[in-house]
């Protein structure tokens, strides 16, 4: 979906609540946008120049004629409901969030509040939507991974290691609750594989011993699932994969995101 589509639905869906909220109590509607990722992520900071300049060409200019405020839960679960319950005490207009595990914990916490969501994977069968046609409920937004495109992930790493013969699938069961499905897809692609296998991590210690473990045995590549952990935890992961298959005499174990 481009950026500009993302834009224009969330100034769709927010517009007339907010100028029928303004024209009855003279007041500036409140965004908040809920991020998955750290407040000093470079990547987390360009989307939200990139939102802002959006919002400002559909004529929403913050602090003007729009508050917005943003959260960042570096991809701590813990953070995360303690945010989500902040900000459905203190109800805004509408929230934006990114990543499964605020829409889930939002679906939770509030059936009235409108709520557009980016970076999730399948919001249907997660039960966030009624249907990708029409969502229904107060939640819409847009799915990250087209599930079609896994088996190309795998396909990449065979293309960069011919020789691979052992693939495993690393993420946050706690942020990742979506995983199964991509082994699934991961499965019909894997023929030529004599292993395909999942490392749930959860916290620093044990993405460096799952890492250190795994590149014991030759020719193996990690893919990394898109969860809000892994996202914030990406450079150390990229690091203890170098570290590990360097100290294992493995240099054929990747990492892609």
């Amino acid at each position: 979906m481009l950026r500009r589509d993302f834009i224009a639905t969330i100034g769709g869906a927010v517009a007339m609540p907010f100028v029928a909220t303004a024209q009855q109590t003279a007041r500036i509607p409140r965004l908040v946008f809920l991020h998955g990722r750290a407040e000093g992520d470079l990547e987390e900071q360009a989307r939200i120049v990139a939102f802002r300049q959006g919002l400002e060409a559909l004529g929403w200019t913050a602090n003007r004629n729009i508050r917005i405020e943003h959260q960042f839960s570096a991809g701590e679960l813990a953070r995360i409901q303690t945010l989500t319950a902040e900000v459905v005490s203190s109800p805004p207009d509408v929230i934006v969030a990114s990543g499964t595990p605020f829409v889930a914990a939002l679906k939770q916490a509030t059936s009235t509040i409108p709520i557009v969501f980016s970076v999730v994977n399948d919001p249907l069968e997660q039960g966030f939507v009624d249907s990708l046609a029409r969502p229904g409920r107060n939640i819409t937004g847009f799915s990250y991974v087209d599930f079609a495109m896994i088996s190309k992930w795998l396909e990449m790493l065979m293309e960069i290691a011919p020789g691979l013969k052992r693939i495993t699938l690393m993420f946050n069961p706690q942020t990742a609750p979506w995983y199964s499905r991509f082994l699934r897809e991961f499965g019909a692609s894997a023929a030529s594989l004599t292993s395909l296998s999942e490392i749930p991590v959860r916290d620093a210690a044990e993405i460096e011993a799952a890492i250190v473990a795994f590149a014991r045995d030759p020719d193996g590549g990690v893919i990394v699932g898109p969860d809000p952990f892994t996202n914030a935890h990406r450079k150390l992961i990229m690091a203890f994969t170098r570290n590990g298959s360097r100290r294992c005499g493995d240099h054929r174990s990747l990492v892609l995101q």
